[in-house]
């Protein structure tokens, strides 16, 4: 019908200018004036429909010069074998501009996918305090828009590719045959697609999240990106650990705000055996008062544990986060061992030495040789 269309209208043109190279070029910029036309017709109607803050009205200012070049090169697909070029020019130049029309339509819909994870994730403010809400839907966004990018890619590359004979005849051939080459390429994506599934698994239960404190591998830090293969873990001295999604689904780790943001902190200090337990606890419940960072939920002090020469006394404090849990723990343990030191100094740890009296008639002098010499 389309073609029928195109013939007529370009056999008129030929019979009104009597020259065949001015019809086609004519027939081409009438193909693309038509194309922009329905182009704006289209963008008008669509923008008279939603609404002006919405998502989709963002997605539409963004994507409306993609479609439009997607447009006029559709337009001359439909246009280019009516016009008199040689046989193999034409199909080459159809072929050209079909990819042309597919890669367009993809990045469109890149644009799509970021301008809505962009808009979605404007809407939660990770920087609040009590961000858990916030955390899991920047988690899902950023899994779920690299994932679709992943897919929008490889949907392009293989249409894109399909268009050429060639290429489809022998894709063909790859999936009827099933045999050792499919093999390989099974077992070459294994570790991609683990990755992504893994992703996947990460976005719908969640076991990490953006802004997540975790330890991996021994290391203590907080989750900073999450991509389509891999996390990126910044540890507390700014180095940076990059850890495969799959290992979060199939090893062990420690999740410090997997419920909440807020955070225990924990101080030990070594001390004698007369250290005045209750005047601490008196004295820690002031400091932390006193202190901004804490958030006024947790103040405890034990003695968890007794050695030969020292006792181990343990205070726990609770604080909003674990930056400031950090530096809350490292303030109380210097403002504790600063008063110690001036108002306890016997409960320092020291190390206990007991001389026994020399017999009688030997000097101390002599016992000291004696033992020395022994």
């Amino acid at each position: 019908m389309n073609d029928d269309i195109a013939i007529d209208t370009y056999a008129r043109l030929r019979s009104i200018t009597g020259n065949g190279e001015l019809s086609i070029l004519l027939l081409l910029a009438g193909a693309v004036a038509i194309a922009v036309a329905l182009h704006a017709v289209a963008m008008l109607v669509l923008c008279r429909l939603i609404k002006r803050d919405s998502i989709a009205s963002s997605i539409l200012k963004r994507i409306g010069g993609p479609t439009r070049l997607a447009m006029v090169l559709l337009a001359l697909v439909l246009a280019l074998p009516v016009a008199e070029f040689n046989a193999e020019f034409a199909e080459v130049t159809r072929q050209l501009l079909k990819v042309g029309v597919v890669v367009l339509l993809g990045w469109s819909a890149a644009i799509a996918i970021n301008a809505t994870a962009r808009r979605v994730a404007r809407r939660h403010d990770i920087g609040v305090e009590d961000n858990l809400t916030a955390r899991r839907i920047h988690t899902q966004i950023n899994i779920l828009r690299r994932t679709s990018l992943v897919g929008v890619f490889l949907l392009t590359l293989g249409t894109s590719l399909m268009i050429f004979p060639a290429v489809r005849s022998f894709g063909v051939s790859l999936f009827a045959s099933a045999g050792a080459a499919g093999l390989v390429l099974g077992f070459a994506a294994r570790p991609i697609l683990t990755n992504l599934i893994a992703g996947m698994q990460i976005a719908l239960t969640q076991p990490i999240r953006i802004d997540d404190v975790l330890i991996v591998e021994g290391e203590w830090g907080w989750v900073e990106e999450i991509t389509t293969t891999y996390v990126v873990i910044r540890i507390w001295d700014q180095r940076r650990l990059i850890v495969p999604l799959s290992h979060f689904i199939e090893k062990p780790f420690e999740n410090w705000t997997r419920e909440s943001a807020a955070i225990l902190g924990v101080v030990l200090w070594h001390l004698d055996y007369r250290a005045p337990i209750a005047e601490m606890r008196t004295k820690l419940e002031e400091l932390l008062y006193a202190n901004k960072l804490w958030d006024g939920k947790v103040a405890n002090l034990q003695v968890v544990d007794s050695g030969v020469s020292t006792i181990t006394v343990r205070a726990l404090m609770s604080a909003r986060n674990s930056p400031t849990a950090w530096d809350l723990r490292c303030e109380i343990r210097e403002q504790m061992l600063e008063w110690l030191r001036a108002e306890h100094p016997d409960a320092l740890p020291r190390i206990r030495a007991l001389l026994d009296e020399p017999r009688p008639g030997v000097g101390r002098g002599a016992a000291l040789e004696d033992v020395l010499s022994s």
